[in-house]
């Protein structure tokens, strides 16, 4: 009986449900099909721990093994490196993180996409005391939230944390450098990494990869369209302002930012 279990265990994920029933002879039995008169047979969660080596920033670290990690749905500001300045905020999110990490050993929870464009594991990362990292840097203030479908877990308690930091002013959200920009002061190009924009938006254009949500003669929101499912009907947000939150580029005369997710309109 011991090594039917031991089988079991070795042969299912965490996530699966193993049932357990007796038949008339008393004997167990287990399958991962539900059967007649059985129940939920509970295995006891296994999780692989790893030892972080190196905080890089507030939302980067580095493990033992040589991987790094890029913390998943959260946006800390950038501290100095290399063709980088520091940006309000950074520096102590960085030293949070290290805080929070040292002599600590770390799980990590991966998503729909498991490495980003630069090779970095793409996780959220919990402690051996299971205080979940991205989430707490986001009640903090330390860090905003920034969804990339299709990875989607626990977006909606990221969503309340970083509410819940913005109306206790706390963080990033007690900083000018982070306040709303009207639409109209995007033209003088003062501006650098993650922005907060508002204004009204005045119509909607259609191409064949995107769509664009248009502000003004010279900012536009730009939606992929493999992304207009996280999206209410554009046609929708017409008169109405709005904030949207993001990175701006430029283009001649032209700016834009890049939205994946509903969650980035306000």
């Amino acid at each position: 009986m011991h090594l039917i279990i031991l089988l079991l265990f070795l042969s299912f994920s965490v996530q699966a449900e193993i049932f357990q029933w007796i038949d008339e002879e008393g004997d167990k039995h287990f399958s991962d099909k539900p059967h007649r008169d059985a129940k939920i047979f509970q295995l006891n969660k296994t999780y692989s721990y790893y030892q972080v080596k190196k905080i890089y920033d507030g939302d980067t670290l580095l493990l033992m093994s040589g991987q790094k990690v890029r913390l998943l749905g959260v946006n800390t500001p950038e501290v100095e490196g290399r063709n980088k300045l520091a940006q309000a905020g950074g520096e102590e999110a960085k030293q949070w993180l290290l805080a929070r990490l040292k002599n600590q050993k770390i799980r990590l929870e991966k998503d729909a996409e498991k490495k980003d464009k630069y090779g970095r594991l793409l996780a959220h990362v919990f402690t051996e005391d299971k205080q979940h990292i991205n989430l707490e840097l986001v009640k903090t203030g330390l860090a905003s939230v920034n969804v990339y479908p299709p990875s989607l877990k626990y977006t909606g308690e990221l969503l309340k944390a970083e509410q819940q930091a913005e109306q206790k002013i706390i963080g990033i959200w007690a900083r000018p450098e982070y306040a709303v920009k009207p639409v109209e002061d995007i033209i003088s190009g003062a501006f650098k990494g993650w922005q907060r924009v508002s204004g009204k938006v005045k119509s909607v254009h259609h191409a064949r990869k995107y769509s664009y949500l248009k502000l003004s003669d010279y900012f536009s929101l730009k939606i992929a369209q493999q992304s207009l499912e996280f999206f209410p009907e554009l046609e929708s947000y017409i008169g109405k302002k709005i904030e949207v939150r993001g990175w701006i580029k430029r283009y001649k005369n032209k700016y834009s930012l890049f939205v994946r997710h509903s969650s980035a309109i306000k």
